[in-house]
């Protein structure tokens, strides 16, 4: 053993990590931006969630309650209906994540007493996002009205409860975690498997040196990548029925329907990853740089996307971050198609997300293909 041979050793490798530029960035950025970005963003408790109301009775004792409501600083009322249908809409869209229904005999009930109630329905296809909301309704039926069951109504006040909170759960009634994970799960196992499959096989041509002896036949440049990602949209497509199949076998997902929407949002998802897997080939030098790229988009896809936090528990820079991971829209067609059946007229803003990242990356691609090959 020499002590001289071994600092000689480390020296070489320390010199080939800051000539290896990419690597020694992503060493040092990578961490610093997670810890960042994570840190701040992911918040189990989700607090202002959109809520949309129907006033069907126009009262003091309505705006109170209404009131008392906002006040527990988990529901922020940004819409009110005229009809159930358009509470109904606003939910499926995912406009709102609570609706709040005050029927026409609401004031009446109270003031005799006669078991008033309102209907609290809450968008339960992510249970961890409506639980704590639902938790605060506990207590409004008495404190909501305190300051207005007073003289002559004051006894219905010391009888009971003036009202009940009748809260209904859709798409999730029984607050399953596996039917908002497992859906999730095809997009997560989709970006993972076919961007890093895509980078790192590219990039491993590049290092052996056969793309280039690809490239000296006459097949032009264009067709090689066409040729080289083709068999890989068929690897997405097997992946996603078997996943598909799982969930409906092992889980008992609901299959709602919207299986038109389905189709096409997995066959743009699966597109535009594999441009992304090639874009980022063109950018790696080496196999370990293309699988810590894949890495670095593949962490903020799961944690940012709303699959495993609440997307509306994030502050709104990081839900705008996350507005831009195409994962987010894929996961909003993918529970919207199979928890709600919704169709193309529902989903079609994130259709045109994915629509839009698929253009971007493949054109980009292209643009850096063509630069690298040149």
């Amino acid at each position: 053993m020499s002590a001289a041979r071994i600092f000689a050793v480390m020296v070489k490798e320390f010199t080939q990590l800051t000539r290896d530029r990419l690597t020694y960035a992503l060493i040092l950025v990578m961490p610093i931006v997670q810890l960042l970005l994570f840190g701040y963003a992911i918040n189990n408790d989700p607090h202002h969630l959109p809520t949309a109301v129907l006033i069907q009775d126009d009262s003091a004792f309505a705006r109170s309650t209404l009131g008392a409501i906002a006040h527990t600083d988990y529901f922020d009322i940004v819409e009110t209906a005229r009809t159930p249908a358009e509470l109904t809409q606003a939910m499926a869209r995912g406009r709102v994540q609570f609706t709040i229904t005050i029927p026409g005999d609401f004031t009446r009930r109270v003031v005799r007493g006669d078991r008033a109630q309102i209907l609290v329905e809450a968008d339960a296809s992510d249970p961890s996002a409506t639980g704590a909301a639902v938790a605060a309704l506990a207590g409004l039926p008495q404190e909501a009205l305190k300051r207005d069951l007073l003289g002559a109504v004051a006894p219905a006040r010391a009888a009971a409860p003036p009202f009940e909170v009748v809260v209904h759960r859709r798409y999730n009634p029984e607050a399953i975690a596996a039917y908002n994970i497992v859906p999730g799960l095809l997009g997560v196992i989709l970006s993972m498997t076919l961007v890093m499959m895509t980078a790192l096989g590219v990039t491993r041509e590049y290092e052996r040196g056969t793309m280039e002896s690809l490239l000296a036949t006459p097949v032009k440049p264009i067709e090689v990548m066409i040729g080289k990602l083709a068999p890989y949209v068929l690897v997405g497509l097997i992946q996603t029925v078997v996943i598909l199949a799982l969930a409906r076998v092992l889980f008992d997902v609901p299959m709602a329907g919207g299986w038109g929407v389905l189709s096409v949002g997995t066959m743009l998802f699966i597109v535009g990853s594999l441009a992304l897997g090639f874009l980022l080939s063109t950018v790696a030098r080496t196999q370990l740089q293309a699988m810590q790229m894949s890495v670095f988009y593949i962490l903020p896809s799961i944690l940012l996307s709303g699959f495993m936090f609440p997307f509306r528990g994030m502050p709104d820079w990081a839900q705008w971050i996350g507005t831009i991971i195409p994962v987010t829209h894929f996961l909003r067609v993918v529970r919207g198609a199979l928890l709600k059946g919704l169709g193309f007229a529902d989903l079609w803003q994130s259709l045109g997300a994915l629509s839009l990242f698929v253009v971007v990356v493949v054109s980009l691609a292209m643009a850096r293909y063509r630069t690298t090959l040149d």
